[in-house]
């Protein structure tokens, strides 16, 4: 089965999310943890988790893949970037925990300068710290497309930080058909051979979630711009490929096109059909 869905907003609580996934043919979703710029999040209404956790459950949801504000910069030169990177992750774990048993993504963050050692250093300290051995979120390093001075664009990158963390079976990766291409995978022409390299360098079993995006520049540019399935440089017989890799099925699929609720409906849509062939 496909699990798929997109980027939806919390404004309005869990079980407004659930039913607007389901009405746009979704069995799975992202959302941000509190505004994508960072600041307080909302409290937490009980009663409308547990209606989403009935509906999700009903309905045969997936793991959803929550995403971090993308302000954070755990591996910043400046503490104060790093202190608030930790105070938002370590927050947003406990509020995970009243949706157990899913996932919690973020970009691994611009080492600005630092080097990529030092850069994944101060991340797995983060990392460290925040992750505690009785939480059941799987915390998820994003790949990245390699732009500036990010760190996670290639594949060691990511192998040195899990590495370093302890909590070995609380963290994972997910892969970004746009990041990965830009990053210099090829995906289009090689997509068995990018997996064979993942698996050699990181671990399949790491690989938790994928986000699904068409991409603006061609592989190995270092852009990360995304473009709607099939208008941009992966387009859709690559990205029915890679979403029907044997060794990519079952894996929660989360689109973060450029689109509102009607073309995400649309791109589920065209992503079932294609899947199913």
């Amino acid at each position: 089965m496909l699990y798929i869905g997109c980027h939806l907003s919390s404004v309005k609580g869990f079980e407004n999310m659930g039913k607007e996934a389901l009405g746009i043919g979704a069995n799975t979703f992202a959302f941000f943890t509190r505004n994508p710029r960072g600041g307080k999040a909302k409290d937490i209404d009980t009663a409308d988790v547990q209606r989403f956790r009935e509906l999700a459950e009903k309905n045969g949801f997936d793991k959803l893949v929550a995403h971090a504000p993308y302000t954070l910069n755990p591996c910043s030169a400046t503490e104060k970037t790093r202190n608030f990177a930790y105070m938002v992750m370590e927050d947003d774990l406990k509020r995970m925990e009243y949706i157990p048993g899913n996932y919690y993504n973020f970009h691994p963050g611009s080492h600005v300068g630092q080097g990529v050692e030092k850069g994944i250093e101060l991340i797995t300290e983060v990392l460290n710290d925040i992750i505690k051995p009785e939480q059941s979120t799987i915390v998820l390093l994003e790949t990245m497309a390699g732009k500036g001075s990010e760190v996670g664009g290639r594949f060691e990158e990511l192998a040195a930080i899990i590495d370093g963390v302890k909590e070995k079976d609380k963290i994972g990766v997910c892969m970004d058909t746009c990041h990965v291409s830009d990053a210099g995978y090829d995906i289009i022409n090689d997509l068995d051979g990018v997996l064979a390299e993942f698996d050699r360098i990181v671990g399949l079993e790491k690989l938790r979630a994928l986000h699904i995006n068409d991409s603006l520049n061609p592989t190995g540019a270092h852009k990360d711009r995304h473009a709607k399935i099939g208008e941009g440089h992966l387009g859709l017989e690559a990205i029915a490929g890679f979403i029907s890799h044997p060794k990519l099925r079952g894996l929660p699929c989360i689109l973060e096109t450029p689109n509102e609720l009607d073309g995400y409906a649309r791109e589920i849509e065209i992503l079932k059909k294609a899947y199913e062939k």
